[in-house]
């Protein structure tokens, strides 16, 4: 390709190139306020939204500032569940929240793609439908700064430490110290 083509190519797509990215801007402008508006005032404009979360519930969600939220978020709570979330977290595309009793998630979390923290789990019948059993709830908290590795499944009453690393695609069914690192299924701790 000559230096004249190049240059006349540079020319022409640098234009489409500025358009694209004032879209992408427009884009989550639009994102932040139409959950802005899902949430009754909550978000606040420092909260970068890459497209608008799916919401189910009670939508008992309360949001930080310096949020980074990525694309296809799943936020659901019902019953009590409230879904918490501090200051400078990071979630992740295809994250699943899902609260009936309670998820926190604290200042500096953050949380990789397609992990799903769920705080509730169908009740055992032995007779009837398990769709129709209820649930059992039991809180999920998540301390400062720690960071849940991609498509880690994290389960009721289960608390990370500050500091805690999960490593990808874990398990979580108990309690994992600060500062820890914790990997497999279930999860486990290989440095304390």
């Amino acid at each position: 390709m000559s230096h004249l083509t190049k240059k006349i190519l540079v020319k022409t797509l640098y234009p489409i190139a500025a358009l694209s990215n004032k879209l992408d801007a427009l884009r989550r402008l639009w994102a932040n306020a139409r959950l802005n508006s899902a949430l009754n005032g909550a978000v606040h404009t420092s909260v970068v939204v890459l497209n608008t979360p799916e919401l189910h519930g009670t939508r008992q969600i309360s949001l930080g500032q310096n949020l980074y939220l990525y694309r296809d978020l799943y936020l659901e709570t019902q019953e009590q569940g409230q879904i918490t979330i501090g200051n400078d977290v990071v979630l992740s595309r295809g994250v699943h929240l899902v609260a009936f009793a309670g998820i926190v998630l604290e200042d500096g979390v953050m949380i990789g793609e397609y992990s799903s923290l769920r705080d509730a789990n169908h009740r055992i019948v032995s007779e009837g439908s398990m769709r129709h059993s209820g649930h059992v709830g039991k809180p999920i908290l998540i301390r400062r700064n720690a960071w849940i590795g991609r498509g880690v499944t994290i389960l009721g009453g289960v608390t990370i430490g500050e500091g805690a690393v999960i490593g990808a695609n874990a398990v979580v069914t108990k309690d994992i110290p600060a500062g820890a690192v914790a990997v497999g299924i279930p999860a486990r701790v290989i440095k304390a």
